[in-house]
């Protein structure tokens, strides 16, 4: 009797309940069929797992997982992948190299405004056509600001400021000659007077100093004085290296050509004389003025300017074409002149004017008449004379002294054709020799109790001694001076 076995189908896995085959129905090994516990188990596993997976996500910096709490909610970020990421890094790195070509493209810029800037002051300067307009940011002094020093026994005559604005020499009626530190105050070095007739065994004057200049690159220092005498000294040790003869009456005027050691000398004798003090040689003579000479300057062109006393006249003369222009303005004795640029100077006299000049017109631009105001009696009034004139050099700004009581700063209009008061500074005494600071910080007055080249008058209550005056100034609003540019 034969028997036939029906095979139940067999289904595929996860369909109908749950039988899988692993190779098909014959040969193959059969599965036990899971039962409903087994089934809940196998579910509380996957459970579990899915559960500590989604505890391990709110772990703090577990990769891909980060959270944010926002309103109370809390929002999964998007995931940012590696290519995502890289171009973000791209992006930044391209958007820093922008901006640091940008901020370099201004630096350059810059850069090239304040070159051009200079350049252009530069050939401004040169043409004698410089005008920084800085007086109206000028301000007066605290008076309690303003130091005396006193070291001089008889009137301060002349004066000069180092190159690096740290010294000051200083000369006077005793014949002597001193160094001074301009920030402590301090007397460095003292070269005594001389008794009369003992030039030939004295290292030092023996006769009123009138004059002094100094090098710009600060290796000589020149002093003229009345027995017709220029020492030259070594600025640093104070020490003699030459002695110039060949004026023949009082050597009232000294100035070193900017840049050079060509030495400029003028004398009451009517002349001019030129030197090189490098090679301890005299060069040449020039004559022209009609009266003793009283003050002389110049800067970095080869020329300079004479104020000629009671001839009248101021003069330029060019050196190398041995020449000279004449110029007519002033009513008086012309006691001092002083060069603003290489085009424009200013000068006083003794009839109490002030006057701005052009070296292209042979009349002043300006003219302050009285500038110091008057004295006596009412019918006998007389002009305070003009004994000392300063300008900071190319700007707008100029300095006169009288013995009126006060210095003066004045404000040179644009082109220099007007001259208006900024202010005065109580100053008792003759001022005979005034020079602002090469930084124009400051500036520096030499005073005493009698006029440089006389005693027609004598202020008792005065001292003889140098004033140290600070400058201040206001910010300008541009945050820069105002360079003017005129014809």
């Amino acid at each position: 009797m034969s028997f036939f076995l029906k095979k139940k189908p067999v289904r595929a896995a996860g369909v109908g309940n749950g039988v899988a085959s692993s190779g098909g129905g014959v040969g193959g090994k059969r599965r036990k069929k899971p039962s409903e516990a087994d089934g809940k188990s196998r579910k509380k596993i996957v459970s579990r797992q899915n559960e500590e997976i989604s505890s391990d996500s709110e772990i703090e910096g577990f990769p891909g997982t980060e959270k944010r709490k926002k309103g109370g909610n809390e929002d999964e970020e998007i995931e940012e992948t590696p290519q995502e990421k890289k171009l973000r890094l791209a992006k930044q790195y391209l958007e820093q190299l922008r901006e640091q070509e940008e901020e370099k493209a201004e630096d350059e810029a810059f850069g090239q405004d304040l070159v051009a800037g200079r350049l252009e002051e530069e050939v401004m300067e040169q043409k004698g056509k410089l005008q920084r307009l800085i007086a109206k940011d000028v301000q007066p002094p605290d008076p309690a600001e303003i130091r005396l020093l006193r070291g001089h026994q008889r009137p301060v005559t002349c004066l000069v400021i180092s190159p690096d604005d740290k010294h000051v020499f200083s000369a006077s009626k005793d014949c002597s000659i001193i160094k001074w530190d301009i920030v402590s105050g301090r007397k460095l070095h003292t070269i005594p007077r001389g008794k009369k007739g003992t030039e030939d065994r004295h290292i030092g004057h023996t006769a009123h100093v009138l004059c002094m200049a100094i090098s710009s690159d600060c290796k000589f220092l020149a002093t003229g004085d009345r027995n017709k005498l220029i020492m030259i000294w070594d600025p640093s040790l104070c020490q003699h290296l030459h002695k110039f003869t060949g004026h023949r009456d009082a050597v009232s005027g000294l100035s070193f050509r900017k840049g050079t050691h060509q030495l400029y000398s003028a004398s009451h004798d009517r002349s001019i004389k030129v030197w090189n003090v490098a090679e301890n040689a005299y060069v040449e003579t020039l004559f022209g003025h009609q009266d003793v000479i009283t003050g002389l300057d110049s800067l970095s062109r080869e020329r300079c300017v004479t104020a000629g006393g009671r001839d009248g006249t101021v003069r330029v003369w060019k050196i190398a074409e041995e020449s000279q222009l004449v110029f007519h303005g002033h009513g008086g004795s012309i006691d001092c002149i002083h060069l603003i640029n290489e085009e424009h100077m200013v000068s006083g006299a003794d009839d109490g004017s002030v006057a701005l000049w052009s070296v292209s017109k042979k009349k002043p631009l300006a003219l302050a008449r009285k500038a110091h105001g008057v004295r006596g009696e009412e019918g006998l009034e007389q002009p305070y004379w003009i004994s000392a004139v300063a300008a900071m050099l190319n700007s707008d700004i100029v300095a006169t002294g009288s013995h009126s009581g006060n210095l003066r700063l004045w404000s040179c209009g644009l082109g220099f054709r007007s001259l208006q008061p900024l202010f005065d500074i109580p100053l008792i005494g003759f001022v005979n020799s005034l020079q602002f600071s090469n930084a124009g910080d400051f500036l520096v007055v030499g005073a005493g109790q009698e006029h440089r080249l006389g005693r027609w008058w004598r202020i008792k209550e005065a001292k003889n001694g140098l004033y140290i005056i600070p400058l201040k100034k206001t910010t300008p609003t541009n945050g820069s001076e105002e360079p003017s540019q005129h014809s």
